[in-house]
């Protein structure tokens, strides 16, 4: 069985936007690691190969003499770069796999958001003209409600078998007349990797051994970062010296939760991740000792991000409308305590593995941290089944438990 990934994001720093790339790289690199022949096409960094070999992975950097006038990141001329890919790539793809289809090889297309719509009607098109679509497997998967009035819904479910991400996204789109399997996100292996206890220890101790919160999300509404501010200010004034650390993004409702933020009496420092790994986040949380924000103002990798994790009193994942939660999972792979809202966190049970808000109000969330700091083993408790529920959202589980079986269920499929 051979794999092609449709996404405009993938593995390189360029191509990294969001939850998407972490899909896609995780995805194409455990099939690899299973031992299937994988190809990612994907809006690469223009200075890189075209094509580059990693095993069973092959890496496809498309797009990239447009690429090479946007050196923003992948979104950088988005339109162009959409409509050269939905022209150039699929009869690429269908001079390698029309081969193989009439060889009797199974080959299987997995792509990835409103921006391979386009890229899937054409591909299906080539391969029925070729008389093999019946042959192929091809899945259109959503990861959000991002550019759905542009989807011809009716077209789509016509070319391709539908996923998402959660229940919660597959009730949103029964509304756009498509009824999508859910093939769930998963992490990687090092997303289980632990941080050092000493690293965790002096993480805490630069911190002012306060109780720390976490929070790494764009800056959107839907992130209930207004609500995350309003935490920190209840907590300040109930005594318990919060610090938030807060890493968002580039989008202009920053500067309205900053404002917030001094409206409840937070002060905000901003720092930079000078380096990457566990030093460079733990120069930037030193000698913030009179700070209730850290804003951090560049990107935290993952190492960085797992001692955080670990090492913060709760990660606030608390979005009012969250498609998935990748943030949470990786929080509780490493025995992190992970706060969701109560939207598209399917694998979020309640005072179990993690702590869930079912409103938009701080006392709440002030109520639910109380009961743990009222009771460390529960808290303990927390850490653990989040950590056995993360290690059944592994990538390779996920291939296993939900992706194998929604190919076969697209074998007994009405034939074309």
């Amino acid at each position: 069985m051979q794999f092609h990934l449709l996404s405009f994001e993938g593995c390189d720093p360029y191509s990294r936007a969001g939850g998407v790339a972490s899909r896609v790289t995780g995805l194409a690199e455990s099939l690899a690691a299973l031992g299937y022949e994988t190809h990612l096409w994907f809006i690469g960094d223009p200075d890189l190969p075209g094509h580059e070999e990693r095993g069973n992975l092959h890496l496809h950097r498309w797009c990239q003499w447009i690429s090479r006038y946007h050196r923003a990141g992948v979104y950088d001329g988005e339109e162009g770069k959409r409509s050269d890919y939905a022209r150039s790539l699929p009869p690429h793809l269908a001079t390698l796999i029309v081969p193989l289809l009439r060889a009797g090889e199974s080959v299987v297309v997995l792509a990835e958001e409103w921006q391979t719509v386009d890229a899937v009607l054409h591909l299906d098109w080539l391969l029925q003209l070729a008389g093999v679509r019946d042959h192929a497997h091809v899945f259109w998967n959503a990861n959000n409600v991002f550019g759905f009035d542009r989807v011809d819904w009716k077209r789509l479910a016509a070319a391709a078998c539908i996923t998402t991400v959660s229940r919660y996204m597959k009730h949103l789109m029964w509304r756009r007349g498509v009824d999508p399997i859910v093939v769930p996100n998963g992490l990687p292996p090092d997303a289980f990797e632990w941080p050092e206890q000493g690293a965790v220890e002096e993480f805490r101790r630069r911190s002012g051994e306060r109780p720390v919160f976490a929070k790494m999300a764009r800056w959107d509404p839907d992130k209930r970062w207004l609500l995350t501010v309003d935490i920190v200010g209840e907590l300040k004034r109930a005594g318990l010296g919060p610090l938030l650390i807060a890493r968002g993004g580039v989008e202009s409702h920053g500067g309205e939760v900053m404002e917030r933020a001094g409206r409840r009496g937070l002060r905000v420092v901003e720092r930079m991740v000078r380096e990457p790994g566990v030093r460079g986040l733990l120069a930037a949380v030193d000698g913030a000792s009179d700070a209730d924000v850290i804003s951090l103002r560049s990107p935290v990798d993952a190492d960085a991000r797992r001692l955080l994790f670990r090492g913060a009193s709760t990660v606030l994942a608390n979005s009012g409308h969250e498609p998935f939660g990748l943030v949470a999972l990786e929080a509780m792979a490493v025995g992190g305590i992970a706060c969701t809202g109560c939207s598209g966190e399917d694998y979020a049970v309640p005072g179990w593995n993690a702590l869930v808000m079912q409103t938009a109000t701080p006392r709440e969330f002030v109520d639910l941290y109380d009961q743990l700091r009222a009771n460390p083993a529960e808290a303990a408790a927390l850490r653990h089944a989040g950590r056995a529920t993360a290690e059944t959202f592994a990538w390779v589980e996920v291939v296993r438990r939900n992706l194998f079986p929604a190919i076969a269920l697209d074998e007994r499929r009405t034939p074309r």
